[in-house]
């Protein structure tokens, strides 16, 4: 925790995607504070059905149901940037990033989606990514210990094996990738990384495979959903996850999006774009701690903030008195 007011030009607030949902999220900012409370009530009333309440009081089945986590987690990002804001005005971060997902929370955040609009948009990718993955069943694994590019040779011999897909689709850290594609080729993925000495390599609870082609069919109902969203220039600096760069326009933002859910998330470059621009404090705004313990591993001379819980977001701001 910082001990002294943030130089909020050096400063980068990052907002977690699908994984850091965890039942009772965003609660006790709804509870504390009434801008939080406002913010799960207009998500009700848009969606027609009460999120609040699977965001709060689950249960855990509800809450994984992709069609739901993903408005779960912008919501609670939201709720509690909206506080920060309140509490904060000053609260002004020289860059924003978000994985995956929370690349839509970013963009709202940076003033280029209004929350309406941001959560329709989410609303929708949730929708045709669970969609996608009924009609085209896949997995995911995590490769621990192996640099990227040998996870993407193992992708390619795995691929080749067995007829199927498998991807690289997230290079999160050094020594930490996660690969998306067809059940029998993230099996065979899981084999030859074992056999090429990495730590650990395991299937992880998801029944899609996110960032991958099997993502096409999702891909495509999305990008009908991004073109009917308005968007405005961002406010401030946001990085991409597919290329790694700013997205300064509209235009920079769709050509963005109609490659997420195919593409794969390079955070791990995203981050380092932001350092080297002179990023010195990370501020991670929503459920969990998922993208600071990843900046660890990337940077650990960075600061490293979380805004996950009351708690912690109250000793930021006495921090900043």
């Amino acid at each position: 925790m910082v001990d002294m007011s943030l130089d909020w030009q050096a400063t980068a607030a990052v907002f977690p995607g699908q994984g850091s949902q965890v039942v009772g999220m965003g609660a006790d900012f709804a509870q504390r504070y009434q801008v939080a409370r406002d913010t799960f009530a207009e998500a009700d009333e848009i969606l027609g059905y009460s999120l609040s309440q699977i965001c709060w009081a689950g249960p855990a089945d509800s809450l994984n149901q992709t069609n739901h986590t993903q408005p779960a987690l912008y919501v609670s990002s939201m709720a509690i940037w909206r506080a920060l804001r309140e509490q904060l005005p000053g609260a002004k971060p020289a860059w924003m990033a978000g994985h995956s997902l929370g690349e839509l929370s970013a963009l709202t955040a940076a003033g280029a989606l209004s929350f309406d609009a941001g959560l329709r948009l989410v609303q929708a990718r949730g929708h045709y990514m669970q969609h996608a993955g009924e009609q085209y069943p896949g997995a995911m694994a995590a490769v621990l210990a192996l640099d990227t590019p040998r996870v993407a040779e193992l992708c390619a011999a795995a691929s080749s094996e067995t007829g199927k897909t498998v991807v690289l689709a997230n290079d999160n850290c050094p020594g930490q990738a996660v690969v998306s594609g067809e059940i029998e080729a993230v099996d065979r993925l899981i084999e030859l990384a074992a056999e090429a000495g990495a730590r650990r390599a395991v299937k992880l609870a998801v029944s899609i495979a996110a960032h991958s082609p099997l993502m096409a069919a999702a891909q495509a109902g999305f990008l009908q959903a991004v073109r009917e969203t308005t968007f405005s220039p961002p406010q401030v600096l946001v990085i991409g996850n597919v290329a790694a760069r700013p997205l300064s326009s509209p235009d920079d933002i769709r050509q963005e999006l109609d490659q997420q859910l195919t593409q794969s998330v390079r955070w791990t470059d995203s981050m380092r774009v932001i350092i080297g621009a002179g990023a010195q404090t990370f501020i991670e705004i929503g459920a969990g701690s998922v993208l600071t313990g990843l900046l660890r591993r990337i940077d650990r001379s960075k600061a490293r903030i979380n805004l996950n819980t009351v708690e912690a977001f109250e000793r930021f701001l006495e921090s900043q008195a």
